[in-house]
């Protein structure tokens, strides 16, 4: 468990040290390339702006980033789990703060850590950098002194403010509660509440259940020296609110009949017979991280009737601090809003509470790897992954602050303001999220054919950390534990074999019976068919073609064509399917953009073209996410008659044909397919007229391998592939030299392929070794 501790430790610190250290960057949001550019942005033209905003002190919004701009401030003295470890190393915790804003809401950060514990200068300093920002988001700042520099900062201050450690969990949990309330049919003025935990953010959950109905009388709270009575001299203003008369109150006499226990205190306080004891249809909710006060097992054991939910991914009703402030503070921000008040945040947990009763997302279903997720115990608060949070909590919170009177700026048309949001980030990071999490649902043995290459080994190490895969490493044992004792990488637990060794002779004799049965009539002899089982990409073909395992990755160090095949020949295609193709999804500003072919087929007829797209259309589907294909070409809709647009212009033909439901058009050129002001005027007729297309089929490989190399190096899109499209099996080819980070996110996708095309998996003699029940038991 040590050795695997500092594989951890070393991973983190390689991620943020590797390349640009930190995690964060700024980039110009202006042209910066001319002297005319460089004139504007700086001296002369840079006065202009200043003298308007000099008259106009509220023109700082109109020609500066003030109105999206977030500082994360922190004295890092109550960082994570680690306790006061200083401003300097509470700055790694700030800047990912930063990278959720921006991933989940579009809004920038400056992070800044202060070199402050006293709680009056702290507030001097920070308001003295309201000029510089729309709103202020407190961090890791220890109690008591967090609640006075928050109640100090939002009377002085004209910006929203707004410390995320006591308010996040309040609105989020608070959500939750009111779902868990109705559908274990309870009242909350009615209910009995104990708290276990009374810092910062369980005091802030509790005001916040009392906004919303919950009465004082009701609670039973404990912090570090009991029972919050009235007898105690150390209680806060706040705290004297809760304060029961009598002091020998226990957590296991208050937990009798009690509806809702609370907790954000330390991990396993609660025993299976206190949850037995409360009364029916209890809600507990124990967000301790790491442990929670009661383990889901133990909790969902004890009663059938509860609701339950905790702070850890791998658990229902995760009570997740994302899930709130990047669409608080977006929505604050879009009406310039003075503050964040309690209608505000009441508005967060109604809206959120809300969603959670819609019906849910593909996309969301396809992260959870479920088919029908809905509001129920298991599901009373949507999911970090959810593309509809930023539309739905951002003008909630907006409406509120119109409403309450603390918004500087009105929206006018609050259906137009839902399309921007939906604008501002593209599908990219959902996908990848949701594509990791329904892998780690339900990993899968994964093959890599060239364990003897360090970036191999680095990935296979990372997925199994992750719980995403079950590699399996071919190759010599000797080399491959030397190469990764000489990168420092833990390959405990996980199978290497060597299609050479004497030990793999009778499975060679298995495979190569195998293949020459399938090969014998196309230029293989039985001698050739048993030698060509010492091929490690043969070898690993066959692993997946009997069911040995799930999914094989190859390619690395290989060209194209040879590490395609021995899947032709060992898998061979899907039905119905003449020839493969090869498909890259690109993560870009507009969203995914799937493209093919783009490294198999170079001239495909019109027929081939249609039948490549129509694999395409299938394989977006799997993404959950409707495909919208441009059909591209050099011409317009007949604009050329030249044999190349005559081609596409007959493959879109056929397509129609063969499936009329699909939102397809062409012959197009790339530009116009993403310009739709251009496409509705001159080509009204056009199917894809006010689409977001997100495929694009090429004419031949050449210009889809082009196209894909360009986006990739000089566009800066993120690629995942290539994915191969028409092989039975999940048989995936890396691109050559491809990074570790692209070699995971292949790995995640031939995972995700193989829960599909293998659903009724049965588990094989390899997953009874200790590898195997290792994972499972770190993953539970």
């Amino acid at each position: 468990m040590a050795k695997q501790n500092d594989l951890r430790r070393e991973q983190a610190l390689e991620y943020h040290s590797s390349g640009r250290p930190g995690k964060i960057e700024v980039i110009p949001t202006k042209e910066s390339k001319t002297q005319r550019d460089l004139s504007l942005a700086y001296s002369p033209g840079v006065a202009e702006p200043c003298k308007e905003i000099a008259n106009n002190p509220e023109d700082v919004y109109k020609y500066t980033a003030k109105g999206n701009l977030v500082a994360v401030i922190s004295n890092g003295t109550a960082v994570l789990g680690l306790g006061d470890i200083g401003p300097e190393a509470g700055k790694p915790v700030m800047e990912g703060k930063g990278v959720l804003f921006k991933i989940f809401a579009d809004i920038d950060v400056f992070d800044i850590e202060i070199n402050e514990k006293d709680p009056e200068k702290f507030v001097q300093i920070v308001k003295a950098l309201e000029p510089t920002f729309g709103g202020i988001n407190l961090e890791d700042i220890k109690a008591p002194e967090c609640f006075y520099i928050e109640r100090e900062l939002k009377k002085q201050m004209k910006i929203p403010v707004m410390h995320d450690d006591q308010h996040g969990t309040a609105i989020i949990s608070a959500a939750a509660l009111l779902n868990a309330l109705e559908l274990q049919k309870k009242k909350i003025e009615k209910a009995r509440f104990v708290v276990n935990g009374a810092g910062a953010a369980a005091m802030a959950c509790i005001e916040l259940y009392v906004a919303l109905g919950a009465k004082y009388e009701n609670f039973i709270l404990f912090d570090k020296s009991g029972a919050i009575h009235q007898g105690r001299n150390d209680l806060s203003e706040t705290k004297k609110k809760y304060a029961v008369k009598k002091s020998d109150w226990t957590l296991e006499t208050a937990m009798k009949d009690a509806d809702v226990f609370v907790g954000l205190s330390v991990g396993n306080v609660i025993t299976q017979d206190m949850i037995k004891a409360m009364a029916k249809n209890p809600i507990v909710f124990a967000m301790a991280n790491p442990d929670p006060e009661i383990g889901y097992e133990a909790a969902t054991e004890a009663r059938k009737d509860i609701i339950m939910a905790t702070g850890r991914t791998d658990y229902p009703n995760q009570v997740n601090n994302v899930l709130g402030f990047p669409y608080i503070f977006r929505g604050a921000l879009d009406v310039r809003a003075t503050q964040i008040n309690e209608a505000m945040k009441l508005a967060a947990v109604k809206a959120l509470a809300e969603l959670a009763r819609r019906p849910v997302p593909d996309m969301v279903n396809l992260a959870y790897n479920q088919t029908h997720m809905s509001f129920g115990p298991e599901y009373i608060i949507p999911k970090p992954v959810d593309p509809r949070l930023l539309s739905t909590v951002a003008p909630a919170v907006a409406k509120a602050a119109v409403e309450s009177g603390v918004a500087q700026k009105k929206i006018a048309n609050w259906e137009a303001y839902e399309l921007e949001l939906n604008k501002r980030l593209g599908l990219d990071n959902q996908l990848v999220r949701a594509i990791g999490n329904k892998a780690k649902k339900d990993p899968r043995r994964l093959v890599f054919a060239e364990a003897d290459n360090h970036k191999i080994l680095k990935a296979a190490s990372i997925l199994y950390d992750d719980g995403i895969a079950y590699p399996i490493l071919l190759g010599n044992g000797e080399k491959i534990k030397k190469i990764a004792e000489a990168h420092d990488i833990d390959l405990a637990d996980i199978p290497i074999i060597d299609p050479r060794s004497d030990e793999m002779e009778k499975k060679r004799e298995e495979y190569g019976e195998i293949f020459f049965n399938k090969r014998q009539r196309k230029g293989y002899n039985k001698y050739e068919s048993l030698k060509v089982m010492k091929d490690r990409n043969h070898f690993g073909c066959m692993m997946v073609e009997t069911g040995d395992a799930d999914a094989m990755l190859s390619g690395l160090t290989k060209n194209y064509a040879e590490a395609i095949r021995p899947a032709l020949h060992i898998i061979g295609t899907e039905e119905g399917v003449k020839k493969i193709a090869g498909m890259y999804l690109l993560l870009t500003k507009k969203g995914p953009l799937f493209l093919a072919d783009t490294t198999v087929n170079f001239n495909p007829t019109a027929e081939e073209l249609a039948d490549i797209a129509l694999m395409v259309a299938k394989e977006v589907r799997n993404f959950n996410i409707t495909p919208r294909i441009a059909m591209l070409s050099y011409s317009n809709f007949g604009s050329s008659d030249s044999p190349e647009a005559r081609l596409v212009a007959e493959a879109t033909r056929l397509l129609k044909q063969r499936n009329p439901s699909l939102i397809v058009d062409g012959e197009m050129q790339a530009s116009l397919a993403f310009n739709k002001e251009i496409l509705r005027d001159n080509y009204p007729f056009s199917e894809l007229v006010d689409e977001d297309v997100n495929v694009l089929i090429f004419p031949n490989l050449t210009a889809g391998n082009v196209t894909y190399n360009l986006l990739k190096e000089v566009g800066g899109a993120d690629a995942i592939g290539p994915i191969l499209l028409g092989i039975k099996k999940p048989v995936h080819v890396l691109q050559l030299g491809s990074a570790v980070r692209s070699i995971v996110n292949m790995a995640t996708v031939a995972v995700v392929d193989a829960q599909i095309r293998c659903r009724n998996h049965v588990v094989a003699p390899v997953e009874q070794s200790s590898w195997w029940k290792r994972l499972k038991k770190k993953k539970k």
